[in-house]
């Protein structure tokens, strides 16, 4: 009993720790969809360039982690294929649709990153003296 309550109280540290130890990834990604379409209209400085492509980045990295999950539970699914497995949809079909699902949204928001990127490069202006 005591083993179990050590355990549980360990595993919520570990949580907390976690929580605590990425607070960029959470202050960035804090922004509702209404408000970064706001945020890309309104958008005509470096700054609010640079933050929409701090945004992007933030979500490119966590579609990546969860596309390099999904890889090992795709790979450790592929490993049983037979039995109730084998019944479509297999669950190794599923693993592999997510996995690609997650590759191709962190795709696309590199791309969307590197866009606000380059209009954030592009829009300094150089200072004539």
């Amino acid at each position: 009993m005591k083993r179990g309550i050590v355990v549980s109280m360990a595993m919520g540290l570990a949580v907390a720790v976690a929580g605590i130890a990425q607070p960029t990834t959470a202050q960035v990604s804090n922004y509702s969809q209404a408000e970064i379409r706001q945020m890309i209209h309104d958008a005509h400085t470096p700054q609010q360039y640079q933050t929409l492509a701090a945004y992007f980045r933030a979500r490119q990295h966590d579609f990546e982690k969860k596309a390099h999950s999904e890889k090992t539970e795709w790979e450790r699914r592929s490993q049983d294929v037979a039995g109730p497995a084998a019944k479509y949809p297999r669950p190794v079909d599923s693993s592999r649709n997510r996995y690609e699902y997650f590759a191709y949204e962190a795709d696309q928001m590199a791309q969307k990153a590197a866009h606000f990127e380059s209009l954030s490069a592009s829009s300094v202006q150089p200072v004539v003296q």
